[in-house]
């Protein structure tokens, strides 16, 4: 009798002991980008334009998180990085570098990233015919017309400080899409970037070391483009 007393008891215990927590999210991706920063943007599904943006130390062999924020995507909601097309309003999703900042602001204070300020003459090319394709110009070439292209001064509310995101950009394709970045809020969803309020984004310049090489991670709850698969 004691005895089964005692496995009652046993199992009574384990029923009750708490949940442990789930491990943090970079640590249940796939692939992190192999830095000690990350920056993670989850909708509920791929149809979702709001969601959150959390960025994340590694410290000590543990993921910490450094600060979370409300984020914005696209009008369209969010669409596989890999298969994605320019003009769909769709943020891609996947495992991206970010390669440097700019802004038609003076660069945040703590700011570490290489940081170039617009000017009249900056413009984003999305000209599928231009071999500027996908690229900051200093003036405008002769093969990327303005319409296929951001006047980044424009945009001095969104673009007030912003991350460039390295979508389709190392090797460019075609139709793929162009100009993605991490910027600052606007009136509603975007065209296809994620954006933050503006604190945050200066929050994330000043957290953001490229010498720990941090990443951007776009993604879903669920699905085909979970997070988790990045």
């Amino acid at each position: 009798m004691r005895t089964l007393l005692a496995a009652g008891a046993a199992l009574l215990s384990l029923a009750s002991a708490p949940t442990p927590p789930p491990a943090p999210l970079p640590a249940r991706m796939a692939d992190t980008g192999g830095g000690s920063q990350l920056i993670t943007a989850v909708a509920v599904d791929a149809s979702a334009t709001t969601g959150t943006l959390t960025w994340w130390d590694r410290r000590g062999g543990r993921w910490v998180r450094a600060g979370s924020a409300p984020a914005r995507f696209g009008a369209k909601g969010l669409a596989d990085g890999a298969t994605r097309r320019q003009g769909t309003n769709t943020t891609p999703t996947g495992l991206f570098d970010l390669p440097y900042a700019f802004g038609v602001r003076p660069a945040p204070a703590g700011t570490r990233y290489r940081y170039v300020r617009a000017t009249r003459d900056s413009w984003w090319c999305q000209d599928n015919d231009s071999r500027a394709y996908n690229r900051w110009v200093e003036g405008l070439p002769a093969d990327c017309r303005a319409g296929e292209a951001e006047h980044l001064v424009a945009y001095r509310t969104q673009y007030a400080h912003a991350l460039v995101i390295g979508f389709n950009y190392a090797r460019p394709v075609r139709m793929r899409g162009a100009g993605i970045f991490l910027h600052v809020n606007g009136r509603g969803a975007t065209a296809g970037c994620v954006s933050v309020a503006a604190d945050a984004m200066r929050a994330i310049l000043a957290w953001a070391d490229p010498a720990r090489r941090p990443h951007i991670a776009v993604g879903t709850r669920r699905g085909p483009t979970a997070i988790l698969r990045y």
